[in-house]
């Protein structure tokens, strides 16, 4: 495989309305991020990934763009962002930005002349249709967001189709025009100097002609479209036309996120010799604790699906193609709190999930915040929360009858808003973010977790990423090396990684009491540990205390 930069790089996301708010207006902001880089630096990351920054009325949070082209005044200007850009690169860290061109706003100037008039040039930019002959929605397709997949405009009395709110029609990329606008958009910012793209639902930009029904799930008010828009017919041919007229030309990367894709179809999206993307996010092991009713019926964690899921895409995907891992972003829970244990072994836990997950084989997304351990909120009633999807699902599910209380516990453990809250930068009110009122409520537990106690502690979480991500690039064997499960006790996970000639022992304990693992290999050379001192070991076993994570090497 030909090596590319991105392959030992570590990128971190950014989420700018919850950063750091430089004008005390309560919103995060590109001067607050400029403020920052060398936080960033001094962690080490290579890459920032930056949700979305581009001009919007913020029905979903800027994934509702108004004008691709333009800043959202809340965070600044386009001269702060060439800022932002320059003083990156300075220090040796690129920009990706978010592509988000599923759909638009239905404030954007394309949608305004497409809803004019059934004749209107700009018509055909969206997927418009009438109701059926006995007055019902065109198909039976439910928003992501909840509620159906139309949106009924009065003006041509005419549906116009949005997966995700209502404020957010889907763009129509049958439409050859479109699509060549949406490039030479891409073009331009590739122009003004970032370093790619990660892309917005990518996978759901092509649907099955005719837009038949979708099968209903048992007590379910719309069928799931999924099937019809989830890896369309089309969708290897337009992202092989996109990066042959844009990012194809550039030494960039891109990362499609790509709901619902198989590991057979990851290898198709990211086979260098294909030219579609780089790497894809996948949603699989996002998915393990879900139940038959959906994100919000939470099973317990279990650990034997994680190992299983991450073995299949780390075998499936050598020498093939290319993994992105990540445990946190913008719309998943915080990780320590989902996987780990947040209160009695946090710092413990979270130390072990970095160390599982960032001597994986692939790109690694840190999440902000992430690095110094931050935990899931539990804000004490629903309109404490300001996330569309959760009040959308919040009103549906109570018109049916839930508990709320059951809801509501739901809400603590899944809900998009725990990752939204406001960075803890220090103990101070709303933990340093905001000399104002925060968009969103910050963490109340800001004054025990937060940036500046971990930088004055030399075995803080911070710290231990640090570690982590030198590792990755001193060592080709994190980037290259191949993967192989361990046979262990239920709530250990083991994995080797092999590189010309070469072998770590990845050791990662779950359990919240003292396990012993078998080992068949020296325990003499310790790569790195997330307890001050090497755990007990003999020549035949080792005793990992709770949520120990202990690396060996073997030549």
């Amino acid at each position: 495989m030909e090596q590319k930069w991105w392959h030992d790089s570590v990128v971190y996301q950014i989420y700018p309305r919850s950063f750091n708010d430089s004008n005390g207006d309560g919103i995060g902001d590109l001067v607050g991020i400029i403020e920052k880089l060398d936080y960033l630096k001094l962690l080490g990351i290579d890459v920032i990934w930056l949700s979305p920054v581009y001009d919007s009325p913020n029905d979903d949070n800027g994934y509702d763009i108004r004008d691709y082209e333009a800043i959202m005044h809340e965070f600044g200007t386009m001269n702060d962002f060439d800022q932002l850009l320059d003083q990156a690169h300075a220090r040796g860290i690129k920009i990706v930005m978010d592509l988000v061109v599923n759909h638009s706003s239905d404030e954007h100037a394309w949608f305004a002349e497409s809803r004019k008039s059934k004749d209107n040039p700009y018509r055909d930019y969206y997927i418009w249709r009438a109701a059926n002959d006995d007055g019902t929605l065109p198909n039976n397709w439910g928003s992501i967001f909840s509620g159906p997949a139309w949106e009924l405009d009065e003006a041509t009395n005419e549906y116009y189709l949005h997966l995700f709110s209502k404020k957010q029609p889907d763009l129509n990329w049958e439409n050859e025009q479109l699509r060549n606008e949406v490039y030479a958009m891409i073009t331009r910012w590739l122009d003004r100097g970032i370093d790619g793209f990660r892309m917005d639902v990518i996978n759901l930009i092509s649907k099955t002609p005719g837009l038949p029904d979708a099968d209903v799930a048992p007590g379910a008010l719309y069928g799931d479209g999924g099937q019809h828009y989830v890896n369309g017919p089309r969708i290897h041919e337009y992202l092989k036309e996109m990066n042959d007229a844009s990012f194809g030309n550039y030494d960039v990367l891109t990362v499609g996120e790509m709901p619902g894709a198989t590991t057979e179809d990851a290898i198709l999206y990211t086979d260098p010799a294909r030219d579609e993307v780089n790497m894809v996010f996948t949603f699989e092991h996002m998915d393990l604790d879900s139940g038959p009713g959906g994100k919000w019926d939470v099973l317990p964690f279990d650990l034997q699906k994680l190992k299983d899921n991450f073995t299949k895409w780390q075998v499936a995907l050598h020498d093939k193609g290319w993994n992105s891992l990540y445990w946190n972003n913008h719309d998943q829970p915080r990780v320590v709190s989902r996987f780990g244990n947040d209160t009695m072994y946090r710092v413990e836990s979270a130390k072990m999930l970095a160390t599982l997950l960032h001597l994986l084989k692939g790109t690694p997304y840190i999440y902000q915040g992430e690095e110094i351990g931050m935990t899931n909120v539990a804000f004490e009633t629903i309109e404490e929360y300001e996330d569309i999807e959760i009040r959308n699902m919040w009103q549906e599910r109570m018109a049916q009858g839930a508990n709320p209380e059951a809801l509501l516990q739901a809400v603590h453990k899944k809900g998009r808003d725990n990752a939204r809250t406001p960075i803890q930068w220090n103990a101070k009110q709303h933990g340093g973010f905001t000399t104002g009122t925060p968009w969103l409520k910050v963490n109340p537990n800001y004054r025990e977790i937060n940036v500046e106690r971990a930088l004055e502690d030399p075995n803080s979480i911070f710290y231990y990423y640090k570690k982590l991500i030198q590792l990755r690039h001193e060592h080709d064997l994190v980037v290259y090396g191949q993967y192989a499960l361990l046979e262990t006790a239920n709530d250990i996970y083991a994995y080797s990684r092999t590189y010309e000639g070469e072998t770590w022992y990845v050791y990662c304990s779950f359990a919240e009491e003292e396990t012993t693992v078998e080992v068949a290999h020296d325990t003499t050379d310790i790569i790195i540990g997330n307890y001050a001192t090497a755990p007990t070991n003999t020549d035949q076993e080792v005793v990992l205390r709770p949520y120990e994570a202990v690396v060996y090497r073997t030549e």
